[in-house]
């Protein structure tokens, strides 16, 4: 299929931040052509006159197994958060209700503009999942939660180290690359707390010999970090970096409570960083010090974690919430909005390895696109104001036009075309009341 984006104003994202009023040509899954009054054939032809046609967000930091239970979690600390709530949920799923939550968590992401994802999935049930994923069209690493250690981890997910791996690899090795390489995998130890130190090891031979990422947990919670350095003797990074998972393969979520070694060790190696803003603060976890670790060279994303501890996966809500929370910290000039919607495109596709196909619009990437209307009271008026600004501090997620994921428009005019969302809510409530009563 082909498509014509007309008379835009084209946030580009390219290394010299060039901002076009003009056209853009997909065809296939690629971007063709962006230049002004372009004339190419199309399929469909899309009047884009007083909208910003943007790079997709990229959320390297997702729980779509945790939609569900959404609403079902609040108020608590994360390790009680875990322990009294989400473990006995995510044990309770079944693969159609793990379908349910990924798909409706999917819905949401495309009418916020978010058009790609680093997922972690449950215990059990993964390849639900990945159909979720397949079927919607959405951009995803994805994988298996693998949890093989812990006295008060549940039995329904308390897992074998030999079963976490080999279901681990049987899942790779079906879905990793599939539809054109739209869909990939990650190794998704949970985090240190619940893997034992053989099950990490075993995970970094298992990225290096198939080179895929993996997607973890680190220093989130005090209380994790001690009980970390009680099992280990070590503060995580460097638990992590002891057991060879930093690098440019790993992509570590939340990263708050860092000292100055560790904040240099996630530097220097290239480890991606997930902030999480919205989660950090619900759970009481904390503020990461993403500016110094910005100055320091590191690499960082922005992502709104699972539902049940945000309640949403809105990217636009985590962009300005990520840009405002610093500055009583660090001064009203430390997260300009230019470099957190950086971080929230460009800063995502380096996390996903994906940084020469997605992040940016320009010729020969993937057509991950999304259309925002300025047309509204918030984002008014528009005369000499940065694009940047009113992304980051005035947009909502309601403002998302069209959603377009490899060249394929997944929702139009505010309308979801690869999911039906009347029947995705139908089935959403009848598998949550479901999955709730049997842990009642």
């Amino acid at each position: 299929m082909s498509i014509l984006i007309k008379n835009g104003l084209i946030i580009t994202m390219n290394a010299d931040r060039e901002i076009i009023h003009g056209d853009l040509f997909i065809e296939g899954s690629l971007i063709k052509t962006i230049g002004s009054n372009l004339t190419c054939p199309a399929d469909r032809v899309i009047d884009a006159a007083g909208q910003l046609v943007i790079p997709g967000l990229i959320q390297p930091h997702i729980h779509l197994c945790q939609t569900l239970f959404r609403g079902q979690a609040d108020d608590l600390e994360l390790l009680d958060w875990l322990k009294q709530k989400i473990w006995p949920l995510e044990g309770a799923h079944d693969a159609e209700s793990v379908y349910a939550s990924a798909l409706l968590g999917i819905g949401e992401l495309f009418k916020s503009g978010t058009t790609a994802i680093v997922d972690m999935a449950t215990v059990h049930h993964t390849d639900a999942n990945f159909q979720a994923i397949y079927d919607s069209g959405i951009r995803a690493l994805s994988g298996k939660c693998m949890m093989d250690f812990g006295a008060e981890v549940p039995a329904s997910l308390l897992d074998t180290t030999e079963n976490a791996i080999d279901e681990s690899v049987r899942l790779l090795e079906k879905w990793h690359g599939k539809d054109a390489g739209r869909i990939g995998y990650a190794l998704a130890p949970r985090f240190a707390v619940s893997c034992t130190p053989e099950l990490l090891a075993k995970t970094v031979e298992l990225a290096q010999k198939y080179n895929v990422a993996i997607h973890t947990h680190a220093s989130e919670n005090r209380g994790e970090i001690r009980y970390v350095e009680e099992l280990s003797g070590l503060r995580n990074i460097l638990y992590l970096e002891k057991l060879r998972l930093t690098g440019p393969n790993l992509i570590l979520a939340h990263c708050i409570h860092l000292d100055n070694d560790e904040m240099a060790i996630l530097a220097n190696s290239r480890t991606n960083i997930v902030h999480c803003p919205s989660s950090n603060l619900k759970l009481g976890s904390g503020i990461a010090k993403i500016p110094e670790l910005i100055k320091m060279g590191a690499q960082v994303g922005i992502a709104a974690d699972g539902a049940p501890c945000n309640n949403n996966l809105d990217g636009f809500m985590e962009m300005r919430l990520a840009a405002l929370i610093q500055k009583p910290f660090y001064g009203p000039t430390s997260m300009p909005a230019e470099k957190v919607f950086e971080l929230a495109t460009l800063g995502g596709a380096r996390a996903m390895g994906l940084a020469d196909q997605i992040g940016s619009l320009e010729p020969g990437k993937k057509a991950d696109i999304v259309i925002v209307s300025l047309d509204e009271l918030r984002t008014s008026p528009t005369e000499g104001v940065s694009v940047y600004t009113q992304l980051v501090y005035q947009a909502q997620s309601s403002h998302v036009l069209t959603t377009i994921v490899d060249g394929r428009i997944v929702m139009d005019n505010r309308q979801l075309m690869t999911i039906d969302q009347t029947e995705v809510l139908k089935r959403a409530h009848a598998c949550s009341k479901r999955v709730v009563e049997r842990i009642s």
